[in-house]
C-alpha cells in the first residue's frame, strides 16, 4: 500500500434487481489519505458485510477517528446494501462505486475540478430515473409506477439522466442555490457562491467563491473568485465544443447576460452582453487612443488580464480593449450567504 490514497469512501448505495449498482452515497469521503488511515483502509473494497464494517469502526476509533467509526456503525445497523471505495492512487474510475466517490470528493470541496482522473466515467454511469424513491433502473420503472399508481400515489421522477443533482447528496457550506436540479453533482462551489434559478454547474466545474452565477458553468470550466456570470451566458466545456483546451474565468471578472465565452479568461476582464467569443474570433486590439493596432484571433488572448471585449455597434467588428474601468461587482450579493 502507498504511502498516501488519493480516496476512501464508505457509503450506502441502491441498486436494481439484478444487484447493480445504480448509485452510492458516502457521507464523509475522504481524500489524500495518509498516517494510520492508510493501512486501516488497506483492502477495504466493494460491498462489505456487517462484521466487515464493525471491524473497519474498531480500526477507526483506534486510531481516533471516532465520528467515521460511528458513520459506520450506522451504515452496518441500516439494513442496506454498504460499500467501500478505495482509491490507492489517482486513476480513472474502475466501478460505478468508484465514479460516485470521486463526484462526492469534488462537491465535498476536498478535489477542485481536473484534480482527479475522470477518464471513462460518462460511459461507467448508468442512465437511471431519479425520484422520490431513489434511483430506479429505467427497465424497472414502468413497473414501479404502476405499482405507486395502484397504491394511489404518483411515482414522481424528477429527471432522467446519468448525473442526479449535487443537493441530494451535499450541500457545500455559504452557497445559495435557487433551483437545486441546475447543480449536478461532481461540481465544486466554494463558499459564497450563489446560483440562481437560471445559473448551472455541470460535474467536474465550479467556482471558488463568492461569485454571483446566472450562467451556464459547463464541464471542466472553472471560475475565479468575486466573478459574476450574468444571466442566460455560457461557457464552452470540454464536453460542449471546447475540446482539450480548459476554460476559466479569472478572479473579478464579469460575462454579460447572453455572452459567451471559448477562451480562458485572467483576472478583471469583462465580456459585453450577448458576445460571443470563441477561439477563433476575429479580434480588433485597440490602444489606449482606441485606434486598431492589429486584428487577430481570440486564442491569442488566452489568459490575459484587464480586457474588455465588446462589439462596435456600427461596424458589428469584435473589438478588445484594456479594461481600465473595472466593473466593480456588487458585494451585497457575494456576502449574503
Amino acid at each position: 500500500m502507498a504511502g498516501t490514497l488519493h480516496g476512501f469512501g464508505l457509503g450506502v448505495a441502491s441498486k436494481n434487481a439484478k444487484g447493480d449498482v445504480l448509485d452510492v452515497f458516502y457521507p464523509t469521503p475522504l481524500a489524500n489519505i495518509s498516517g494510520d488511515l492508510v493501512s486501516i483502509f488497506d483492502g477495504v473494497s466493494g460491498e462489505l458485510k456487517a462484521t466487515e464494517i464493525r471491524a473497519l469502526s474498531d480500526g477507526l476509533r483506534s486510531a481516533g477517528e471516532h465520528s467515521l467509526a460511528d458513520i459506520a456503525v450506522r451504515l452496518s445497523e441500516a439494513g442496506r446494501p454498504v460499500v467501500a471505495s478505495l482509491l490507492a492512487d489517482n486513476a480513472a474510475p474502475q466501478t460505478v462505486a468508484d465514479a460516485y466517490l470521486k463526484l462526492h470528493l469534488l462537491s465535498h470541496r476536498l478535489i477542485k475540478p481536473h484534480g482527479t482522473d475522470l477518464t471513462g466515467m460518462f460511459a461507467l454511469l448508468p442512465n437511471v430515473a431519479w425520484t422520490d424513491e431513489g434511483p430506479i433502473d429505467l427497465a424497472e420503472l414502468a413497473d414501479r409506477q404502476l405499482t405507486s399508481r395502484l397504491k394511489g400515489r404518483v411515482l414522481e421522477v424528477a429527471s432522467v439522466d446519468k448525473f442526479p443533482k449535487m443537493t441530494n447528496y451535499v450541500v457545500p457550506s455559504g452557497v445559495r442555490i435557487a433551483h437545486t436540479a441546475r447543480v449536478r453533482l461532481g461540481a465544486y462551489l466554494g463558499s459564497g457562491t450563489t446560483v440562481m434559478h437560471e445559473g448551472f454547474i455541470n460535474f467536474n466545474a465550479g467556482t471558488d467563491g463568492p461569485g454571483m452565477i446566472e450562467g451556464r458553468i459547463s464541464a471542466g470550466v472553472t471560475v475565479g473568485k468575486g466573478s459574476d456570470l450574468g444571466g442566460g451566458c455560457s461557457t464552452m466545456g470540454t464536453l460542449s465544443g471546447g475540446g482539450n483546451i480548459i476554460i476559466s474565468v479569472g478572479e473579478s471578472c464579469l460575462l454579460g447576460a447572453n455572452a459567451g465565452l471559448g477562451i480562458p479568461l485572467g483576472d478583471r476582464c469583462t465580456v459585453e452582453a450577448g458576445l460571443f467569443v470563441t477561439a477563433g474570433t476575429k479580434v480588433t486590439v485597440l490602444d489606449d487612443a482606441r485606434e486598431a493596432v492589429e486584428t487577430l484571433a481570440a486564442r491569442h488572448l488566452s489568459g490575459q488580464s484587464d480586457l474588455l471585449f465588446r462589439r462596435n455597434s456600427q461596424s458589428g467588428s469584435v473589438e478588445c480593449l484594456t479594461n481600465q474601468t473595472a466593473i466593480e461587482l456588487n458585494e451585497s450579493l457575494h456576502d449574503n450567504n
